[in-house]
């Protein structure tokens, strides 16, 4: 078992701790394989009558997957597959538990971080909570199946989808990725009138359009959302925009499968210089394969799919 993996059976609630407080309780194989272990032990025999899931430390519950070692792994050509696979596998567990469920969203909660909990029976978030499924920084899409909830939350679910962008815990529960606070009400800034700009710019099925509105928009947000946009990697927008707009028709299974074909074919293209430019060098000067939007041939996204 994992060193960075706590758990317990506390009357008839198992409690499942991510103990990695110092890298904000990032995911590696041995913790994700720990999780699943225990868990799955403890639904097989029947042990617990519900289960709670919340991480150590005061920074968070979980900043994601390790992504550098994820990196090494894809340099190494080693197999760095194996470790979505088990991730997914751990998410869609949680999702199919028959007991429940209950996570604690405290603080960073991002990336693998969300779909850990994401699925959950139920989540609660905090006012110190900052949510974010921030792929497309690093050359992916978002994975772990969170494009099921971001692809039926219209337009906000397309800003966060595309850009990455963090948001709070009173964004979550309208967002449908949580359930409740554990601090009163919470404010939900992208739902407020002065996001307008979003539902008006993020419509349709082309990210260049969609980057052109922003750009043209007379909101200083929406210029800001435009500039992320530009940051991000053309070919994993592209991506996640076309996933984000398939999710919306398909069942929380066929999403996890999605990812994980997409996943194959993406993180070859951009994501080992993502981490780099973002993690390793920390230069936030990534060479993606292709520099802009308008670069990305059609034909790269749909290979991308051709599975």
């Amino acid at each position: 078992m994992s060193e960075h993996i706590r758990s317990e059976v506390r009357g008839e609630t198992g409690h499942i701790v991510l103990a990695r407080p110092r890298a904000i309780n990032a995911l590696t194989y041995d913790m994700v394989e720990s999780a699943y272990a225990i868990l799955d032990g403890w639904l097989r025999h029947e042990k617990v009558s519900a289960v709670e899931i919340s991480g150590e430390g005061e920074r968070g519950l979980c900043a994601g997957a390790d992504v550098r070692a994820l990196r090494e792994q894809v340099l190494g050509h080693g197999p760095w597959l194996a470790f979505l696979e088990l991730e997914y596998a751990l998410d869609m567990l949680i999702a199919d538990s028959p007991v429940p469920v209950t996570a604690h969203m405290r603080g960073v909660t991002m990336g693998g971080g969300l779909g850990l909990t994401g699925h959950a029976d139920r989540r609660i978030v905090h006012a110190d909570s900052v949510l974010a499924m921030p792929e497309t920084k690093i050359g992916l899409f978002p994975d772990c199946a969170m494009l099921y909830q971001l692809s039926r939350a219209g337009a906000v679910g397309t800003h966060l989808a595309l850009t990455g962008a963090a948001f709070t815990g009173g964004d979550a529960i309208r967002l449908g990725i949580a359930d409740e606070s554990a601090d009163g009400e919470l404010p939900a800034p992208l739902f407020t009138p002065e996001a307008a700009w979003i539902q008006e710019c993020y419509v349709g099925d082309d990210a260049c359009e969609i980057v052109a509105r922003l750009e043209a928009h007379d909101s200083p947000a929406a210029a800001a959302a435009a500039a992320d946009l530009r940051a991000r990697s053309p070919f994993a927008v592209h991506v996640a925009l076309r996933a984000l707009r398939r999710a919306e028709s398909l069942q929380l299974s066929e999403v996890f499968g999605q990812d994980l074909k997409l996943a194959e074919r993406v993180i070859p293209v951009d994501f080992a210089e993502g981490v780099r430019a973002l993690l390793v060098d920390k230069d936030n000067r990534p060479a993606w394969r292709w520099q802009r939007l308008e670069d990305v041939p059609v034909d790269a996204v749909d290979d991308a799919f051709a599975y």
